[in-house]
Order: structure tokens, then sequence, then C-alpha cells
């Protein structure tokens, strides 16, 4: 799904949206570390399980350091570049046309250039931090510039966008701020079944999607059956 958002048309969406550079592999891990060099990956990489079906191994996530290590992993994975984006990632719901964002704790930027770590960190997702970030800003802790959130008119376009390219209402993404690129955002997740229990007010705004579905299923009926009798 994430290479749906690279083909969306968004240069009207004050800011760039693309996605980190990645590497499907599905092979024996023996051979990673010349599929990276032939991909032209930098690292670190984030690898990410290539089955997404809820299982606690699903979410076992790492990060990689050096190339020495990729055969220490478990395939099938998506390799993905990582971004620096200050620590913030930008939980996105989307519910129909209701799109609400919620900051949550990421990983943090990997100083350039930087030579003294190795190994393959696991970590369990993301957002590792389960805590939201809106009690951080508050307090003065959270970077102001990373905790900035994206412009309403590019998560509008961009979710109207996907809504329509992938055929789905009820959906979330993961989207990143490239750290000190200005608006330039990354998605690097789109759930498809995604848990909406921790977005604010979800009670009302599901309530309201289901019965504006119901109204536009109604319409759509009440005019196939008057086209019928005419």
């Amino acid at each position: 799904m994430l290479r749906d958002v690279a083909e969306l048309d968004l240069s009207n969406a004050e800011g760039f949206v693309g996605v980190p550079k990645q590497l499907v592999v599905t092979g024996n891990a023996t051979s990673i570390s010349d599929s990276v060099s032939a991909a032209g990956l930098k690292l670190p990489l984030v690898a990410k399980p290539l089955v997404a079906d809820g299982s606690p191994k699903s979410h076992a996530m790492s990060l990689v350091y050096d190339k020495s290590c990729l055969s220490q992993l478990d395939p099938p994975l998506v390799l993905q570049e990582f971004v620096n984006h200050g620590g913030v990632v930008f939980k996105t719901y989307v519910v129909g046309d209701y799109v609400r964002v919620v900051r949550r704790f990421s990983l943090p930027d990997v100083p350039e250039g930087e030579t003294n770590r190795s190994g393959v960190v696991p970590f369990p997702r993301v957002s590792c931090a389960a805590e939201s970030a809106e009690e951080a800003e508050e307090a003065g802790i959270l970077d102001p510039q990373a905790a900035e959130l994206p412009p309403g008119p590019l998560l509008d376009s961009l979710s109207k966008g996907l809504r329509q390219k992938l055929g789905l209402h009820l959906f979330n993404m993961d989207i990143i701020r490239e750290r000190g690129a200005g608006n330039r955002y990354y998605v690097i997740d789109i759930n498809y079944f995604p848990g909406f229990g921790k977005m604010p007010d979800y009670e009302k705004v599901f309530t309201d999607f289901l019965s504006d579905m119901a109204v536009k299923r109604s319409k759509k009926i009440s005019r196939i059956d008057s086209s019928a009798i005419l």
C-alpha cells in the first residue's frame, strides 16, 4: 500500500509526501546484504515483518546499524531506510472524510556519521512509547518544530487520495517529518485494519460515520428504485 502514496498527485498539498526507500526480502537471509547494496539502501534500516496478522511476531521490528548483521534477520520482511524525524510520529486516523492526528513518541534520531552503534536493536513498534506526546509538548520537553502537526490541506489531500486509490473508508497511517527538511513528510506505514480505541472521541466519530453511510446507502437505493419504476 505504501507504493500507492508515491503515485498520488499531491502537488498542491503544501508539502512533500513520500515513502522512505525500501526493499522487500523474501529469500535467504545470507543474501540480504548483497540485496541491500544492489538497491542502494543506506543504513540504519528499519526491519519490519512482511506478514501483518496481528500476532506478536508481526510487530517485532528492529533497527539494523551495520550490514554484517543483516544475515541475523528472519525473512520475509521489509527493509526501510530510517529517516531522522525528531522522535515524533503522527498517527493519522481516517474515518470516511474525517481525519484526526495524534502525536506519539517514536525512535530518537541517529546522528549522521555515528559509528559507535552496531548490531540489530529490537523494538516493539515505531511509536514504541505508547504514551501520547501531547502532554510532553505542554510540559515543554518536546521540540516544538518536531511536534508541529502536518498542514491540514496536506492531510486532507493524502487521505482523500488514498481512500480513492485503496477503496477504503477506515485506515490509519504513520507519518513522520524529516528532521531539518521543512514540510517534507514520509508515510512509513499504512494499517487497513487499525484499532481506533486510542483516537480521541472515537465513539462520536464512528457514530457519525455509520449514520452518514446509512443515509448515503438509503439515497442510493431510492434512486435505483425510482429508475426501475421509470
